[in-house]
């Protein structure tokens, strides 16, 4: 991901004690897979280019996956928008300018508009951009134009009008504010958070009444959730380590993430009510596990993974666990 400590492969787990309320029936359909498998589980999605792949989202359908391909490895770009159907394993160019083109894991692809929101750093500076889910290169629309400020990382409402995102000030990259606006441009854009945080990754709660982000503060990110207008800011993870790359569940009821917590060396995933409360390690891999997206039908959590911390030369590839 673009921010510090980006965190997170996934680990496939059977789970001997499954989470109250979050398991689901789980169909042994075929997934695209290279054949390679980790012993927690976790097996390595497949697909048909190079690069460094992250971000990963799943449709509204849960039968595609929506993702960020790095073309010269993590976080180096130029960066192009795909979309992977899971079962043919055909990969379709969504967005590919040569600027770095970039979506969030989580609410990024809308289930009623069918659109899918993306940042993107072409010129003049990052700004978001929005495009339909079966659209190709050339037909992405900008919908924020601000001449002193950047914007990285939206996601879109439920309902499909509104977009929240992070916003920085040009060439600052601290301080991030989580900013709401309207995608039919009817009004200005709202900061939702306080210009003296540092606060990135906004995600909505599936019927829209919450939106999680992560916050520094105390030498750590944490995962904190807020209501829709900006109210009601409520710390929901607790202890040391670095907790990054949040979003929903598709009932809301459970927060899915990438931390470094219980002194574990590298991130890996882990999920907690969306209320706060105990923790779940879901997988259990040495090395690193981040962006994590839960499936709308609830069987499946998709992830990025290295064997060791992402750079230049490593990057990271996709995969995917049973949901708990």
């Amino acid at each position: 991901m673009r921010f510090p400590q980006a965190l997170a492969s996934i680990a496939l787990v059977s789970l001997s004690v499954m989470i109250a309320g979050c398991s689901t029936d789980k169909s042994t359909e075929t997934w695209p897979s290279d054949g390679s498998f980790r012993n927690d589980g976790a097996y390595k999605v497949y697909i048909s280019k190079s690069g460094s792949f992250q971000n990963p989202a799943f449709s509204p359908s849960s039968k595609s996956i929506l993702l960020t391909r790095f073309r010269n490895g993590y976080n180096k770009g130029p960066a192009d928008l795909l979309t992977v159907a899971l079962d043919s394993k055909s990969v379709h160019e969504l967005v590919a300018d040569g600027s770095g083109n970039i979506n969030l894991p989580g609410s990024s692809w809308n289930p009623i508009t069918h659109k899918i929101v993306f940042s993107s750093s072409r010129e003049p500076h990052d700004e978001i951009f929005i495009v339909d889910e079966n659209g190709s290169p050339g037909d992405e629309e900008r919908i924020t134009n601000r001449r002193s400020q950047a914007a990285y990382e939206p996601t879109l409402s439920p309902d499909g009008l509104w977009v929240v995102f992070e916003s920085h000030q040009l060439d600052i990259e601290k301080n991030g504010i989580i900013m709401k606006y309207k995608i039919d441009s009817t009004g200005p854009c709202q900061s939702l958070t306080d210009t003296k945080q540092d606060c990135r990754q906004p995600n909505w709660s599936p019927n829209g009444d919450l939106i999680l982000f992560q916050r520094y503060a105390d030498r750590q990110w944490d995962i904190w959730t807020m209501d829709a207008y900006g109210a009601n800011m409520r710390k929901v993870t607790r202890g040391s380590g670095d907790k990054t790359d949040a979003s929903f569940s598709p009932d809301g009821r459970w927060i899915v993430y990438s931390s470094t917590e219980r002194g574990i060396e590298s991130a890996n995933l882990f999920v907690m009510p969306a209320e706060g409360g105990k923790t779940k390690r879901i997988t259990h891999y040495d090395g690193y596990d981040g962006a994590p997206s839960w499936s709308p039908d609830g069987k499946k959590i998709i992830f990025e993974s290295s064997p060791g911390e992402p750079d230049d030369s490593v990057g990271t590839t996709l995969w995917m666990i049973d949901a708990p």
